[in-house]
């Protein structure tokens, strides 16, 4: 017979002492490691502003505008952001094991390290608008590529954790916008020219990916969540340890058995096999049984019976997102204030970007006190269906320049507090999709669920990117 020799980390299944998060360093991690799969959308989304005075739209000859050139900046940067989003969570969904979790997290953060790099360093080299387009979307594309790797793998990691984690790290995602647009406002503040302030802006996400890598490597360090990420990566192999505890169990008890029913035939003619099976209490068929059901207990789901169990969250999430990227930034960054002047330049950095970011930063963070409606509520797909109504409300705000529709909501205060209702619903219903999925499949299958449902966010957001030219221009 083959005896399994426990290691510490399987003896840690079955501690029921669960360790403490000292100082609750592992949740500090979490939160940082979330904000850091939403730097590099946040980051490029919040410098339209930059991006769009570098591509000044017009085309020149002896000094007079012959063509005016319209990029769709916002629209693109949108598009080519969740494209790759989709395409590459997908594939983390199937192929998530086949590569180590080290490697997906840590190289994703080194390339987007790399990439902001790049982006900074571009800020300092002059270059034919058409060109710049070019290098900056092919930019767009890739550090968004590695970023789906990184997000789909933390989505999955996290969800081994306690729920509260799951929280946690969704408000280091809603706290990266709100990183991005005091960024912005900063650069926008400071008394350097536009071209240092638009260096010290890219600069910022390069240490702060450069902290997320140095907070992820910490993570394995750590008891607590040594204790959990163990505890999943052991599941298949305790249970055979444990079966195997059990027939060690029952071999001694037959041989004792054995000792006094050897040679006779006290038990009409037992043979010495069954005598062994019947003084342990279990016969031939109850121990293929059992080593039967240890194996269908064990085995992980596929992808469908996964999703067969998270797609309300699933649809959710999709739904969420289509209605939040159809307009938000794409119709959202061209509303105008009523009060031109020094307040001007602020006006989109703060009423457009600095509060959605705030505000979905506190729908998420409320999910660590409330979670309302529960998971099983009918009520929850409502609630993220009644969102719709914000489309309408902020293409009724003051978008300039306009063809079709009216201005309904002129002053910037309306605009404000719609895009504070728009934000906080956001948060709130995003974070809650998040963190009820893993709670409805066992917990050998939460890092697929968490897999799946990244690529579910990944598709709302790439439906709603596509919307989002047509609703510009129905404005």
């Amino acid at each position: 017979m083959c005896y399994f020799k426990r290691s510490p980390e399987h003896r840690m299944k079955g501690r029921t002492d669960v360790p403490r998060d000292r100082g609750w360093l592992v949740g500090v991690i979490f939160f940082i490691l979330g904000l850091g799969t939403l730097l590099p959308w946040n980051f490029f989304m919040t410098a339209s502003m930059y991006f769009n005075s570098r591509l000044n739209k017009t085309e020149r000859s002896n000094g007079t505008v012959v063509s005016h050139k319209e990029y769709y900046f916002n629209n693109w940067m949108t598009l080519l952001s969740q494209l790759p989003l989709l395409l590459c969570t997908l594939l983390n969904s199937f192929f998530y094991q086949r590569i180590s979790e080290m490697v997906r997290i840590a190289g994703s953060l080194v390339f987007i390290f790399i990439l902001f790099i790049l982006t900074a360093i571009l800020v300092k080299i002059p270059m034919e608008e058409d060109r710049f387009f070019s290098v900056t979307m092919a930019t767009i594309w890739f550090i968004n590529s590695f970023g789906a790797v990184l997000q789909g793998s933390l989505f999955g990691l996290v969800g081994l954790l306690p729920q509260k984690y799951s929280a946690v790290f969704m408000s280091g995602q809603g706290l990266a916008g709100t990183f991005a647009a005091i960024a912005m406002l900063v650069s926008i503040a400071s008394d350097t020219d536009p071209e240092t302030a638009a260096l010290g802006y890219f600069i910022t996400p390069c240490v702060g990916t450069l902290i997320t890598l140095l907070s992820y490597l910490l993570l394995p360090r750590l008891e607590f969540a040594q204790f959990y990420l163990d505890k999943s990566r052991s599941y298949e192999v305790e249970p055979a340890d444990e079966l195997l505890k059990v027939t060690e169990s029952g071999t001694a008890e037959n041989g004792k058995l054995y000792g006094h029913a050897n040679g006779s035939l006290a038990n009409g003619g037992a043979s010495g096999e069954e005598v062994e099976l019947k003084g342990a209490g279990v016969s031939p068929k109850q121990a293929f049984l059992t080593l039967e059901q240890a194996e269908v207990r064990d085995r992980k789901s596929t992808i469908m019976e996964v999703f067969k169990k998270i797609w309300v969250m699933a649809f959710c999430v999709v739904f969420v997102f289509t209605v939040t990227l159809a307009v938000f930034p794409a119709v959202t960054v061209d509303v105008k204030t009523i009060y031109p002047g020094k307040w001007e330049p602020y006006f989109i950095s703060v009423c457009c970007f600095l509060i959605f970011n705030v505000c979905d930063w506190i729908g998420r963070t409320v999910t660590t006190l409330v979670q309302w409606p529960p998971k099983e509520s009918c009520l929850f797909p409502g609630l993220v269906v009644s969102r719709v109504v914000f489309v309408p409300l902020l293409m009724f705000c003051n978008v300039q320049s306009r063809s079709y529709l009216p201005v309904l909501f002129s002053h910037d205060a309306a605009f404000a507090f719609i895009m504070m209702l728009f934000s906080l619903s956001n948060g709130y219903c995003v974070c809650l999709s998040m963190s009820y999925a893993p709670q409805l499949v066992a917990p050998k299958d939460a890092e697929t669920a968490g897999a799946l449902m990244t690529f579910f966010l990944a598709l709302g957001l790439s439906i709603g990117a596509a919307l989002s030219f047509l609703l510009r221009l129905l404005v």
